[in-house]
């Protein structure tokens, strides 16, 4: 598995996952919870979690972005690339906590901020950050004051700035950097000097609460490790436009634009994202350290990693940012504009990150990606993402592909973060289209939408803005009499419908169940799934711990509503789903044998 296909060049990057097919876990950090949590999984909980995964024969624990979040607490939109989010420190961790007073003011927290509710309450950081506002005002550094200053002397590269950028931040009210007063916006060195000099003690506690943080994830590491657990870290291919990187190294990015995505099956504008993209001229004048200080700091704390949105290193969909947001990413473009030059660009980057560090790549290559994104990941042995609802034979049967057909170079799952959980696409989305796309493209061919929809879609089974087609409609050529067109004006719609037509009932049949096709997911057909990507061909298998979960009742209700996140919204849903049980009631549980035979069988137990 250390080889590529293309150019067969071996990596010592596959030293630690070694020559075995594993399986593992996507447990946003958030998520979870166990007995000592204060409003929100900790640090702490990830010793729980590795506990469960060796208990399980789970030997990849992967996590979201754990970098610092901004107001709306998107782990893909961080303030910064480098700096771990403090509200995942473990208050009871902490070498204070024994103290009877600081215990009284620990669980008056959690009293406040209870565990377990079905979405986390974020008022809990700025619990979290004023008790431990008092604790460093009372210890400080002092408890380790040699680690402490080693810590920041190592980390100089990207901790200054970032202390100094939070604490100017809040000097501003909160207000993004770009609207700062000019001396502060512009990094004036003798303004940055003198505020320095004025806030030291407030600087100089953003890096303390850097150190705790950097301390307890080490130590999660440490314990997994000892477990048997390799922890796969995330890797965002933006930072955000209102963070400490963009601030102290406005030269790196084109500021004048926006990242997004194209316009597809899946999201008829498009997508924008709102942070901007990377001067790669400017970044490799630097000799990449900013790439490379990155990666450095990563593998403090993971063995894995995964590149998001990876194809965005070879071209990335740029949006001018006077377009008008109702647009989102309709009227954007390709940076490079040139293809012939996608190959090298990608390349490059790629080589020079793998040759930063020791950590295991895999990479997010999902949606419509140009030639050369896979063919460089096959040449450097990069796992990409087979994610099985889109697993298909795209080209010619339109049907799924075999667990045998799945590439070897890949992580199989049913689910990522940004989509919904496997029980949800069942019943929801499975053999649908997209109703907004639906309705550009009526639009577009001058065709009646309401009598279309009619005439195509089982309004029964439509929900969630997905639209289910009647079954009467068994091929092309219906299709294009019911829309009043001929076959060959209707292209995009005809690959529409076979893309999804009866998709699960083509999906049911490779599960192999008897009888007629359900539309309600069941704990087997869960069960099945899960089954078909761990007998998957691909190296690796990660699932959403919420899609296992699914194979018990501990779920009540529409599983629509069981979401991580809903790309393009911005909402107090996203990014705080909790599960609805605890570390300690999992480590009991009996799905955990039931996980642990099912990963025995695929022959991923290690």
């Amino acid at each position: 598995m250390a080889k590529g296909g293309q150019g067969d060049i071996p990596r010592n990057n596959w030293k630690k996952a070694g020559n075995k097919r594993r399986a593992g876990i996507l447990a946003p950090l958030f998520s979870i919870y166990s007995g000592n949590s204060a409003g929100l999984g900790d640090f702490g909980d990830l010793h729980i979690l590795s506990d469960w995964c060796e208990k399980t024969g789970l030997s990849i624990l992967q996590l979201l972005p754990m970098n610092e979040v901004g107001p709306v607490f998107c782990p893909y939109d961080a303030v910064s690339s480098f700096a771990l989010e403090p509200m995942y420190i473990s208050l009871d961790s902490l070498p204070e906590a024994s103290d009877k007073a600081v215990k009284s003011m620990i669980a008056d927290i959690k009293k406040k901020f209870p565990a377990g509710k079905k979405h986390v309450n974020y008022c809990i950081k700025e619990a979290k950050l004023a008790f431990l506002r008092q604790i460093y005002s009372t210890v400080g550094a002092s408890s380790d004051l040699k680690g402490f200053k080693t810590f920041v002397s190592e980390n100089a590269y990207w901790i200054e700035d970032f202390a100094l950028f939070k604490v100017l931040k809040a000097y501003h009210e909160g207000r993004p950097w770009y609207e700062w007063a000019d001396p502060y916006k512009g990094r004036d060195p003798k303004k940055m000097e003198s505020f320095r000099k004025s806030h030291k003690d407030k600087i100089e506690f953003e890096k303390w609460l850097q150190w705790i943080a950097y301390s307890q994830f080490k130590s999660a590491k440490k314990h997994a490790a000892s477990k048997g657990v390799l922890i796969c870290g995330d890797l965002p291919i933006l930072i955000s436009r209102d963070s400490a990187d963009v601030w102290a190294n406005t030269e790196f990015f084109k500021l004048e634009f926006s990242a997004g995505a194209p316009p597809d099956m899946y999201c008829a504008k498009g997508q924008r994202w709102g942070m901007p993209t990377y001067d790669w001229e400017m970044i490799a004048g630097d000799g990449y350290r900013y790439i490379k200080e990155k990666l450095k700091y990563a593998e403090n704390f993971y063995d894995m990693i995964r590149v998001d949105h990876v194809v965005g290193l070879f071209r990335i969909w740029s949006i001018p940012c006077n377009e008008p947001a109702e647009n989102e990413g309709l009227n954007g473009f390709f940076d490079p504009a040139d293809e012939n030059i996608w190959w090298g660009h990608g390349r490059d980057i790629l080589a020079v990150m793998l040759d930063s560090t020791s950590m295991l790549f895999t990479a997010e290559d999902l949606g419509v990606i140009p030639k050369a994104c896979p063919d460089t990941l096959a040449e450097f042995a990069i796992p990409g993402n087979d994610v099985q609802r889109w697993v298909k034979d795209w080209a010619g049967t339109h049907d799924f592909i075999k667990p045998k057909d799945y590439r070897l170079l890949s992580v199989a799952m049913l689910s990522t973060h940004d989509t919904t959980n496997w029980p949800a696409w069942w019943e929801d989305e499975a053999g649908t289209v997209d109703e907004t796309l639906f309705i550009r493209r009526t639009q577009g061919r001058g065709i009646d939408y309401e009598n279309a929809k009619e005439e195509l879609f089982d309004g029964r089974l439509s929900r969630h803005g997905r639209l289910r087609w009647l079954k009467s409609v068994m091929s092309a050529d219906i299709l294009a009499d019911r829309l009043g067109k001929d076959v060959r004006e209707i292209g995009d719609f005809i690959d529409m419908y076979e893309n999804t037509y009866r998709e699960k009932e083509k999906l049911w049949k490779h599960f192999g169940l008897k009888g007629p096709m359900k539309e309600k997911y069941s704990k087997e057909t869960v069960e099945k799934a899960l089954s078909m990507t761990l007998g998957s061909e691909s190296a690796f298998c990660v699932e959403l711990l919420m899609d296992y979960l699914y194979m018990t009742d501990i779920f009540d209700g529409d599983p629509y509503q069981n979401r991580i996140n809903r790309p393009g919204t911005v909402s107090k849903d996203n990014w705080s789903l909790t599960i609805p049980i605890s570390l300690e009631e999992l480590l009991v549980h009996k799905v955990g044998g039931k996980i642990k035979a099912m990963v025995a069988a695929a022959g991923r137990a290690v």
